[in-house]
Parts: structure tokens; C-alpha cells; sequence
């Protein structure tokens, strides 16, 4: 029998409570773990700000991994709520003029629903394991429960079963990293992403240990941090691969939909992560606008526009956790003021953290 966690109404305050939701949406994915997020506690709920002071300029000169990376946080922050005695009502970008504001949460009781401590312990399990998924295929009712996992939240998740579509997206993966890799600015922001999370004391960034050299068996891909590991070979064809994919898509276009695939995205791995199975999102073959435009006529008809590519497999029973990657301290990402937020300028607005 399950045991319900400690809900709300069961701390000191309110004010705990949610501090305690936050905590757990500090643990969604981001790219280059950039944690672009900064959460403001108000009446009776929060507020969700993008924090572009930590925006890729160069990959992401338009915001949407920000954007993405923040609605994974807005996801996460809603089902820690609900596993904490708290129904969620959110507000998407709810000031048009405050464009770094995201979402407003707004909260009431709720009862205990069998299984929300599962959903605890998906947060805190999670994590981005780039390392070679085992030979063993991922059934392809599974890659569909995961792709039903996304539809409430606002975008679609498209299976990927047809083995000549799965060759040609691998393709235009490995085409979209070689682009990177000819970049000059490109390398030197992932490298500066890798040196921060490589510091001893490092909350933020991707450790160089989270990124494992290939050894040229099959099934490894290159990652996309490939320069920063000294002597990684080439891949081998990704297409000899027995793992899921699925691109995450929405009809509409801009920060809302973005907003929406970044919280599908976290449901589709919160849903893996208690099924055991493993999650690598590959977000530069959008990031290169060629190969996301092949990507959308290809598996969208040009019916849509492509925001992640993902792929799921299962990792080796007992292998060792990964390398787990550095967090930003719970008081660093909760705000005092609402930033002073312009929707354009040439100095990103910085998000003021709540004083230790």
C-alpha cells in the first residue's frame, strides 16, 4: 500500500509548502543545465520569470530552449503541487507587458490521488544519462504511452517507427552537430557551459564527467559536447539503434508554444523515468534552421513546428548512477521583486534572488 507524502496544510505554512514545490521544479532538465528560471512567491501561488541573463546567445538567439527549459520547471512545479496537496490552475504569459513573465500558479487544496508520491520520485530520479542505451528495443506501445503522456499539456509527441524516417532524422542529427562542431562561437559557448559545471563548487552547467567518450560500439551517438572530450571518434550510423524516438510538436509557433512543449517534454520523462526507462533530448537539430525545417515537412507534413527531438532507451540493469548534474540552491532561484522586465534590449534582464 502506498503512503500518502506530507501534504499541504501538514507544514508550518503555506509559504513552506510552496517553497517546497520549487524546490522540487529546481531539478527539470534545462539546456546546457543553464536553470533559466527564477520563481517569485505571491498570494495564494507563484510566479514563473525567465531568467535571460542565462540565454544561449548563440545557439538560442530567439529564446525557445529558455522557454522550453522554463516550461519544463512549470511542469514540474505542477506535479510536485498536486503530489503536495495542491491543485494547480495556470496562467500562461499572463502580462503582455512583462514578457520574462511566464506563468502564474495559482493553488487550492486538493485531495490525495493513489500514486502522487510516485511522481515525487520521478523528480528526484531524473536525470539526462547520455551514456549507450543497452540493444534491447523499446516496445512500440511504450513509445506511444509516452507520446499519450504529452496531449494534455498542449503539444503533440510524434512516434518515430518507420525505419527510413528514423535513418534520414539520424542523418540530420549527425548533420546538425557537424554544423555546430564548424562553429567557432558554437564550441566556445558549450564550452564555457562545461567549464562552469566542471568547477568543484560548480551549481550550474554540464560536468565533462556527464559526458562519456564513445568507444565506437554500436549504438553510441556523438554527443553534442563532442568537442570538449578529448578523442571521441565518430559515431557509428545512429539508424542501427533499437531506442524510441519522438518529436515534440505544436501547431502554433512562439513563446506560449514553447512554453507547452517544454512541460510535454517533462511529462514525457517523468512517465519514462517511472517506467524505468532512459531520456536524451536532442535539441540542436532544431537549433540548425535547415535541419528543423526537413524535420517538420518530414514526420510533420508541414503541419507544425518541431521543438525537441527526444530518445528513449533503457540503460543497463545495476549500472552505476550518472553523473549527475549541479543545481542552482532553492533561495538562488526564489525572487524578492519582480524583475524590472523590457521585451527588448541589449543587457538580458537579470532576475534579483531572494537574500539568503
Amino acid at each position: 500500500m502506498s503512503v500518502a507524502p506530507a501534504r499541504a496544510g501538514d507544514g508550518p505554512d503555506a509559504v513552506g509548502v510552496l517553497r517546497r514545490v520549487v524546490d522540487h521544479a529546481r531539478r527539470a532538465p534545462s539546456i546546457h543545465n543553464t536553470q533559466p528560471w527564477g520563481w517569485r512567491l505571491v498570494d495564494h501561488g507563484l510566479e514563473l520569470w525567465a531568467d535571460r541573463s542565462r540565454m544561449l546567445e548563440v545557439t538560442d538567439p530567439e529564446g525557445r530552449n529558455l522557454v522550453i527549459s522554463c516550461g519544463t520547471a512549470l511542469h514540474h512545479a505542477v506535479v510536485a503541487a498536486q503530489a503536495l496537496g495542491l491543485a494547480s490552475r495556470v496562467e500562461h504569459l499572463p502580462d503582455a507587458g512583462r514578457p520574462a513573465l511566464l506563468a502564474r500558479l495559482a493553488f487550492e487544496p486538493t485531495p490525495y490521488r493513489e500514486g502522487d508520491e510516485l511522481h515525487l520520485r520521478a523528480i528526484e530520479e531524473r536525470c539526462t544519462d547520455r551514456r549507450r542505451f543497452t540493444s534491447w528495443p523499446v516496445p512500440e506501445e511504450r513509445v506511444r504511452d509516452l507520446a499519450e503522456a504529452v496531449r494534455p499539456w498542449g503539444a503533440d509527441a510524434t512516434p518515430i517507427t518507420d525505419a527510413a524516417v528514423r535513418f534520414r532524422l539520424e542523418l540530420l542529427v549527425e548533420d546538425a552537430l557537424r554544423e555546430q562542431l564548424r562553429d567557432a562561437a558554437v564550441l566556445a559557448e558549450e564550452r564555457d557551459w562545461v567549464e562552469r559545471g566542471s568547477r568543484p563548487d560548480s551549481t550550474e552547467g554540464v560536468p565533462l564527467g556527464a559526458v562519456p567518450a564513445l568507444s565506437g560500439l554500436s549504438g553510441e551517438r556523438r554527443s553534442r559536447f563532442a568537442a570538449q572530450v578529448v578523442g571521441e571518434p565518430p559515431s557509428r550510423r545512429l539508424g542501427e539503434a533499437t531506442d524510441g524516438l519522438l518529436v515534440i510538436s505544436t501547431r502554433e509557433e512562439g513563446p506560449t508554444a514553447w512554453l507547452h512543449a517544454g512541460e510535454a517534454l517533462s511529462a514525457l520523462w517523468l512517465r519514462a523515468t517511472l517506467g524505468a526507462l532512459s531520456v536524451v533530448p536532442l535539441s540542436q537539430v532544431i537549433e540548425v534552421a535547415a535541419t528543423r525545417r526537413v524535420i517538420e515537412e518530414l514526420v510533420l507534413q508541414g503541419d507544425g513546428h518541431a521543438h525537441i527531438l527526444v530518445r528513449v532507451g533503457w540503460q543497463e540493469i545495476g549500472r552505476r548512477n550518472t553523473f549527475r548534474t549541479p543545481r542552482r540552491p532553492l533561495d538562488d532561484v526564489l525572487l524578492v521583486d519582480p524583475p524590472h522586465d523590457r521585451a527588448t534590449s541589449a543587457n538580458p534582464t537579470t532576475l534579483r534572488p531572494v537574500p539568503h
